[in-house]
């Protein structure tokens, strides 16, 4: 298959590589000078488009994924996916979903959960919205850049899916947070604490995969001084894209608002620019009661 891809940052190199080493031809576009291992690099996003008869993109925003739309849109053949792995607002994904329609193309919103590491082992989940021809097209894309791929719904259900996802861990991560400062200061040992938690009702993936206390648990970011395995700006970015979804659909989210807030705090004015987003542990074992 003759593949486009749009967007070689940190994810989408190794997602452009790994198509083409498996068999794919693939030519790609980015604003930075970049070579990657069996991809023709284009001129502009059109020129990468032109006979492909699949497009992906992975972009930064949802504005940055209108502009790429509209020049590439136009570029590509009938009958061709387009299949954007962005992270980006529901309203974004829907409306460059309905310009894919009314140009005789099928489309895929399939953001991804896995990371840097995910993305270079051909290990990502895909959360994919888009009808089920869209889907069973992209389908054997998905099966080299990753390892599970959901169909949630229509457009826009995979960016849904994707927010409240991580609008849930969010959450749940300063809750651990707070809960290990909290232990510190009642004299609980942070491996007691842990065998407790892991195995009751206080179970969650932040707890029991991602510990953040160093030495605690699986091995995780906080053992290597909280350098990112998923940083705390892009935590701070679903968090804003899920309070947006929030307000659109007029739903009640308040834990959600809370924890926006609280990364806002983190990222913005204090230490947690480049930091992993569980480097919360530390924030919170330096702050007393307010």
């Amino acid at each position: 298959m003759k593949i486009a891809f749009i967007g070689l940052g940190n994810m989408g190199a190794p997602m452009a590589a790994n198509l083409a080493a498996a068999g794919h031809e693939v030519v790609g576009h980015d604003m930075a000078d970049i070579s990657i291992d069996g991809v023709t690099i284009a001129a502009s996003g059109a020129q990468a488009v032109s006979g492909a008869e699949a497009v992906i993109t992975m972009l930064p925003n949802g504005k940055i994924l209108r502009t790429v739309a509209n020049e590439v849109i136009p570029a590509m053949q009938g009958g061709a996916v387009l299949i954007d792995c962005s992270t980006v607002d529901v309203d974004s994904a829907r409306a460059v979903a309905q310009q894919a329609t009314d140009a005789g193309l099928l489309s895929v919103d399939a953001p991804v959960s896995g990371g840097i590491g995910g993305a270079a082992a051909g290990t990502l989940t895909f959360m994919a919205g888009g009808s089920d021809t869209a889907f069973a097209k992209a389908a054997p894309l998905f099966e080299i850049m990753g390892q599970k791929a959901v169909h949630c719904g229509e457009a826009g259900a995979g960016q849904a899916a994707k927010i409240c996802n991580n609008m849930i861990l969010g959450v749940t991560m300063i809750a651990t947070c707070e809960a290990f400062a909290l232990a510190d200061k009642l004299g609980l040992d942070r491996q007691k604490m842990f065998d407790v938690v892991s195995t009751s009702s206080g179970y969650s993936w932040a707890m029991n995969a991602y510990c953040p206390a160093p030495g605690v648990g699986p091995e995780s970011p906080s053992d290597n001084d909280y350098t990112p395995g998923f940083a705390a700006e892009l935590m701070l970015k679903d968090l804003r894209l899920s309070q947006q979804a929030a307000e659109s659909a007029d739903a009640d989210t308040p834990m959600g608002k809370i924890a926006t807030k609280l990364y806002e705090q983190f990222v913005e004015h204090e230490n947690g620019l480049g930091r992993d987003f569980s480097a919360m542990l530390p924030r919170f074992e330096k702050r007393g009661r307010s």
